[in-house]
C-alpha cells in the first residue's frame, strides 16, 4: 500500500484504535460477550470500542437494551444507553444523551460497539459494556471484565511561573500535561540544567497525564525555558524574569537616603538638646555655690 493510499485510508476512517488481546465472557447459560481487553486513542480523534454477543435463545429477541457504563456493578455510572423495540432497526437513546457518544454497530446483528467521539484525556478509563433483553429469563448480560480505553496526547505546557520575592528568593513552576506522562527539562542560554535543580512536585493518580516541575534559584534578568516532551511530541515556553526596575531602585535609594537624614537630624538635635540641659544644670550648680 503506498503512502497516499495509507493517508487515504486513515483520513477515510478517522480513528485511532490499537486492540490488545481480547476478552471472551461466558457463563453456563449460553450467553458470549467479546470485547478487547484495551483501547488506545489519540486525543482529540474519535474511538471506537469493540463489543459483541450471542444469546442462548432460539428466538430473536424483538426487543432489547444496550448499556455501557463507566465501572462496574451497583457503583456503575451509565454513560450511554438506547432501546430497540418491536424489531426496530433503530436503537432509540434519550433526548439529553451526550451526544459524543453514539452506537457504531449494528445491534440486530449482536454488535452494540461504541463510539466515542473527540476523545479527551479524561475518558482514560474502563469501560462496560451491557446488554439486556426482554420477554426471556436470564435476560442480561455484562462484560465483567471491561475495556480499559487509554488516550494519548502530545505534550501541552499549561502554566509557567516565577514565585517568589527578591529578598526570599524567586523559583520558576511549570505545569504540563500528556499521555504518556511528558519528561521535562529546564533549559538555559547557556544549556541544560542539571537534574538536581529541577524535580517532581505532583503527579495526578487518575489518569496519570499531568505533573509540574519546579526550578529553584532563578536570578531576575534570566531566561529560562521549559521543555516537555513524549513519544507522541514536544512543548515548550520561555519564561524571562524581570530585573528590579531603574525607578524602584532609585526611589529604595532615596528612601534609604530620606531615612539616613532623618536620623541624623534627629542624632543632632539630640545632641543639642543634651548639650543645652547640661549647660543650665552647670549654671544652677554655679548660682548655688556662689550664693553660699
Amino acid at each position: 500500500m503506498s503512502a497516499m493510499e495509507v493517508q487515504r485510508f486513515s483520513k477515510t476512517l478517522g480513528l485511532l484504535v490499537v486492540l490488545h488481546s481480547a476478552a471472551i465472557a461466558k457463563d453456563d447459560d449460553g450467553w458470549l460477550m467479546k470485547a478487547p481487553t484495551e483501547v488506545r486513542a489519540i486525543e482529540g480523534y474519535p474511538v471506537v470500542l469493540p463489543c459483541s454477543f450471542t444469546h442462548p435463545h432460539h428466538t430473536h429477541p424483538s426487543s432489547m437494551h444496550v448499556v455501557w457504563t463507566l465501572g462496574h456493578g451497583r457503583a456503575a455510572t451509565v454513560l450511554f444507553r438506547c432501546t430497540s423495540l418491536n424489531n426496530s432497526q433503530q436503537c432509540q437513546s434519550k433526548i439529553n444523551q451526550d451526544h459524543r457518544y453514539r452506537l457504531e454497530g449494528n445491534h440486530r446483528n449482536h454488535d452494540i460497539s461504541l463510539r466515542i467521539n473527540s476523545v479527551t484525556l479524561k475518558d482514560s478509563d474502563r469501560y462496560y459494556c451491557r446488554v439486556e433483553l426482554t420477554g426471556h429469563p436470564h435476560t442480561s448480560f455484562e462484560n465483567t471484565l471491561g475495556t480499559r480505553l487509554r488516550v494519548e496526547a502530545a505534550p501541552r505546557i499549561l502554566s509557567l511561573s516565577a514565585e517568589g520575592s527578591e529578598t526570599s528568593g524567586f523559583k520558576a513552576v511549570c505545569h504540563v500535561q500528556g499521555s504518556p506522562l511528558p519528561d521535562v527539562q529546564w533549559i538555559a542560554p547557556d544549556g541544560v540544567l542539571e537534574a538536581d535543580t529541577s524535580f517532581l512536585l505532583s503527579q495526578e493518580a487518575t489518569g496519570q497525564y499531568r505533573t509540574s516541575s519546579q526550578l529553584l534559584d532563578v536570578k531576575p534578568g534570566g531566561q529560562y525555558i521549559c521543555a516537555a516532551s513524549n513519544s507522541l511530541g514536544k512543548d515548550q515556553a520561555t519564561l524571562y524574569v524581570l530585573p528590579p526596575s531603574p525607578e524602584r531602585s532609585t526611589a529604595k535609594s532615596s528612601f534609604s537616603l530620606l531615612v539616613l537624614l532623618l536620623a541624623l537630624a534627629l542624632g543632632t538635635k539630640l545632641l543639642l538638646a543634651l548639650g543645652v540641659g547640661a549647660w543650665v544644670i552647670k549654671r544652677r550648680f554655679s548660682s548655688s555655690v556662689d550664693n553660699h
